[in-house]
């Protein structure tokens, strides 16, 4: 739900926000805190007075470019934590397939797909705390291996890391590491109780001093308030993240959280422009949930801040197919030329 944190009249917001856009475009410093919650007073008709401003930092500090990703879903289910939107938790009954890690083969025909749709990285994803298994952690090794022979940079999202694993995959040529915080420290108590906020800060930072580009972001509509999205956008400022990525709540049927309506495609846009705003010079994608979030408005995504996509299959939900992802970002760059007069 939208949540009017002051009393400050969108108008005024706005002019605010456009007379800091030269400070920000020269020194690359975001808002202030005050300024992001009054973002949270503006209504839907403003959207289109926020683009044009958030679009800009885009540009300036990301370039025309929407950088895509990929992710494989490497190993599946009876996760023991018990995050409340989540398909594989063991805590809750959603029939979601469960599989053990992989196989070398299966995994170097799967980024060899992705990597027909142009992707720059690509991602291993398991479920669990943790992969603490000797046997997986070498089989994860050859995995990274077969990414970079396919031109394609290795991402991983395995769960809590220590320096000492986080170090050899970076040996073994893992470049990005992902692991979402999923929302702010005051509303994490009512997503998950299995884990404690500051063991995903710990590995936030662990991934960073082990060299690794670090993406870690959230999931947007759990419930959580306006001000709740700011405190996860300053989180992440302060942990300086080298990406942000944005997913939109997908409800699941037999988790707590299968009748949470999400964001409007309005909501979203804003928030999306709000964390570009506080996060000028960070990467932002946009992942799981932009069908179901955005609708037709997917393009504005872009204009919204973000420069970043993922594409093909989610890990328990099936994505937007690559022809139709490959209409959006030509219709965008079409878009982008116009604009900018070439």
């Amino acid at each position: 739900m939208q949540n009017n944190i002051l009393n400050e009249k969108p108008n005024t917001t706005i002019a605010t926000l456009n007379s800091s856009l030269s400070e920000i475009l020269s020194n690359g410093e975001g808002i202030d805190e005050t300024l992001a919650l009054q973002m949270g007073t503006l209504s839907g008709s403003d959207i289109f007075s926020v683009l044009p401003l958030s679009n800009r930092l885009r540009r300036h500090f990301c370039g025309s470019e929407v950088v895509l990703c990929a992710i494989t879903n490497a190993k599946s289910g009876r996760c023991p934590e018990d995050c409340a939107y989540c398909a594989q938790s063991i805590s809750y009954d959603t029939g979601v397939k469960t599989f053990p890690l992989i196989d070398v083969a299966e995994l170097a025909t799967r980024v060899h797909d992705a990597a027909a749709c142009d992707v720059a990285n690509f991602s291993i994803v398991t479920s669990g705390t943790a992969v603490e298994c000797a046997v997986e952690q070498e089989k994860i090794i050859e995995m990274l291996q077969k990414i970079t022979e396919a031109g394609v940079a290795p991402c991983a999202s395995l769960g809590f890391l220590d320096v000492a694993t986080a170090t050899r995959y970076h040996a073994a040529g893992l470049k990005h590491y992902h692991h979402n915080l999923e929302t702010s420290r005051s509303f994490f108590k009512h997503i998950c109780t299995t884990h404690d906020y500051d063991r995903a800060v710990a590995t936030v930072k662990t991934a960073k001093a082990a060299g690794l580009y670090v993406c870690s972001g959230g999931i947007m509509g759990l419930g959580e308030s306006w001000s709740q999205r700011v405190e996860l956008a300053f989180t992440l400022r302060e942990l300086k993240v080298d990406s942000i990525p944005l997913n939109f709540l997908v409800p699941v049927s037999g988790t707590p959280l299968a009748d949470e309506p999400g964001l409007t495609p309005f909501q979203a846009l804003l928030t999306i422009a709000m964390f570009r705003f506080v996060c000028p010079t960070v990467d932002i994608r946009i992942c799981g949930g932009r069908q179901r979030t955005f609708g037709d408005f997917q393009s504005l995504i872009f204009a919204a801040g973000a420069n970043g996509l993922m594409v093909g299959n989610y890990l328990t939900t099936s994505g937007r197919q690559w022809s139709g992802d490959q209409r959006l970002l030509a219709d965008w760059r079409a878009f982008e030329s116009d604009a900018a007069g070439e």
